[in-house]
Parts: C-alpha cells; structure tokens; sequence
C-alpha cells in the first residue's frame, strides 16, 4: 500500500464517539488535544453527563442504525473527521455473557465499520470485550478485519490491560486500531509493569493501588454522602494529585442502600478476598463464582462493573460510591455524572478508562504528526 500523502491541519484533530456513553474514550482524546465534536448513543442520561463533561461537543441520541456520516458531518459542521472511536455494547460478545450468536448487538461493530466507510477517518480506534476475540471461533475478529483493510485501512487488535497504562483497574480489553495513511499501526507502549513482567530496560511505574486511587475520599458508611462535598484531606498519593487538579469539590460520592444481611455477610470478608472466605452457611447466598469480593487496597482492583454489587470497599462494608468507582476508571473529579444513581453506576462501569484512551490518543497523535511532517 502507498503511503497517502496528508496535509498539515492548523486547527486541533477532530474525533467523533460512536456508541459514546458517557465519553470516557473521547475525554482522553480530549485530554491529549482533540477536539471532540460529537457523541452518538441512544442512552439520554449517558450523553446528558457526556455533553456536560465535553464542553462544545455536540450529540445524537439515536440508534446508530439510523445515523449517516452525512448527517453527522452536518451535525458536527466539520467537512472532515480525522478520528472516529468507539466502544459497541459488548454483552453480546462477554465471556461472562451467554455469547449468543444471534444477539442483536453483536451487529453494532459493523455498524462502526459502516461509519468509518462513509467519513473515511485517517484512523480509528474500536475497543471492546477480549471476548470478540474468540466469537464464532475466531470468525467475527477475521471479519471485522476484512471489512476494515477492504476499505483500504491498516489495522491490527490487540488486548491491553488498564492497569498497564496507569489505570488503578485490571480491566482487560480488546482494541482494533487503524488507519488509511499507507503506514504501519503502532500500539502504545506500557507505562505502569508489575516489577516481575519488566523485561527490559525502560523505566516503568508500579501499576496503581485501589488506595492509592480512593484512599482520600471520605470513608462513608452506609446511606450517608452527598452529590457535592468538600475534600477532608490533602491528596495521599501522585494518582490522588492527578485526579483532583481541576476540581475543589468531590462529586457524585454517596452510599447506596444495603440490606443488614448484606452489610454483615460482606463485614466477615478480609480485604482481598471473597465467598470462598464466608462461614459455610453464607456461601449459598450468591451463586456466582467471584461474588462477596473485597476489593484490596495494596492492588489495582478488578473490573468494575456496572452496579451490580459484585464488588465491595477494601475497608467499608458497602460497594464503592459512583466518585470511588469513577476514580478506580481513571476518571478525575471534575468529571460529573448526572440522571439517577444507578445510571451513573452504569455509565461508569460502561466507559472506557480515560487514561487507557489517553494513551491510544497520543499515540495516533505521533503517528499523524510523522505523517504529515513526512508528506
């Protein structure tokens, strides 16, 4: 493939957010220098946060189905996207799930792949479920490929871990990343390695700790906390510094409602630990394998979900609050969730970590610099 020839843009690079939530993969887009125009998803309360937290970017609540790249470039007023993103809902590819073939979203990357073909982006950037992956055997991945280099993209895919990118989370997932310049797909490189897994001679951080991440947050106990409240102590860790640097207040930090039984099974569970630790008697009460887990404080968490309470806090007997599990994602305070509380658990547990994102971001960002500076 030739290299295509580009011509340098005076004004930011622009990005559009296919399947958007509440825009946790555009905000470390943005955070890198993007300008985001737009947000696309059929979920009101995700792109009310989305368009609170994306100052001038606009929106399109709809199915994607019914979305054209010329409605969009009329949407947005851009002539161009130079980057289109996007996280399809991945239920139906989860290894958690039941994988059902015929699930309707199984269809939403095509969907994507559609876009890319009618705003023809300089790249693009899809990330979901390491299950896709293995879907139909391995057929869903091949296709999806085909589909792109069809359209005369270089693409690659690869999994990551959050955790390795400075995300206090070992969340794991699946980036198909491409782009039409003629030039090879380069992935970012890891910051954050556990100290056993370095193998060379770069400097690397220790991944970040659920402490670290949430230790400063107000310890509330249950059905307390307010949607607005005031630091109570300086920041404990170089994460704490990070997420609080726009932000004079702490956001979207408050209690959901227990049952006493729930309160006293979780109160017999050691920190790092789960079920498997429970008198005989409690391990009955929930039949799922990583169930009654405490998160622990001394590791990057597990992958925070969307509410379901599967997870509980290192030290309370409770499930992290919305700001304690947007932290864990590597969202920073000033970043604001609105509609109910179990909508901002779910748009939470749904995002794409910021600083996974803002890794692919500056990335792309070199690679289009080389290609222009190179044209």
């Amino acid at each position: 493939m030739q290299k295509k020839k580009i011509n340098a843009l005076k004004e930011p690079l622009t990005v559009i957010d296919l399947f958007s939530g509440c825009g946790g993969l555009s905000k470390g887009f943005e955070d890198a220098g993007f300008k985001v125009v737009l947000g696309i998803d059929n979920w009101k309360d995700s792109l009310e946060t989305f368009q609170k937290n994306h100052k001038g970017a606009g929106i399109i609540c709809d199915d994607i189905k019914n979305v054209t790249g010329d409605f969009i470039l009329k949407k947005s007023g851009m002539k161009k996207i130079n980057v289109v993103v996007g996280g399809p809902p991945c239920q139906g590819f989860s290894l958690a799930g039941k994988r059902q073939h015929d699930d309707e979203r199984n269809v939403l990357p095509y969907e994507f792949v559609r876009i890319v073909k009618e705003l023809k982006p300089e790249f693009f950037l899809l990330e979901n479920v390491l299950g896709l992956l293995s879907m139909e055997g391995g057929k869903v991945k091949e296709r999806l490929l085909k589909k792109f280099r069809d359209l005369g993209y270089n693409v690659e895919v690869k999994d990551f871990y959050a955790h390795h990118y400075g995300v206090p989370q070992m969340r794991r997932r699946t980036v198909f990343l491409g782009n039409n310049l003629g030039i090879p797909v380069t992935f970012p490189e890891p910051t954050h390695l556990e100290p056993e897994k370095r193998k060379d001679n770069r400097k690397y951080l220790n991944p970040v700790t659920v402490g670290e991440a949430i230790s400063d947050l107000p310890l509330l106990e249950d059905s307390t906390g307010t949607e607005e409240m005031d630091y109570s102590i300086a920041p404990q860790s170089d994460f704490q510094k990070f997420v609080r640097m726009n932000s004079d207040k702490i956001y979207n930090h408050t209690v959901s409602n227990h049952s006493e039984q729930t309160k006293k099974v979780i109160s017999l569970v050691p920190e790092g630990c789960n079920w498997k630790s429970l008198p005989a008697k409690y391990q009955n009460i929930r039949s799922y394998a990583n169930t009654w887990r405490r998160l622990d404080s001394r590791l990057p968490s597990v992958t925070i979900d969307t509410g379901h309470r599967h997870h509980f806090h290192y030290k309370a007997c409770r499930v992290p609050t919305v700001r304690e599990s947007a932290r864990i994602q590597s969202f920073r305070d000033d970043f604001i969730f609105l509609g109910p509380r179990t909508s901002q658990f779910k748009q939470v547990g749904n995002a794409v970590p910021p600083l996974l994102a803002f890794a692919f971001a500056k990335e792309i960002k070199k690679t289009l610099k080389y290609a222009r500076h190179d044209s």
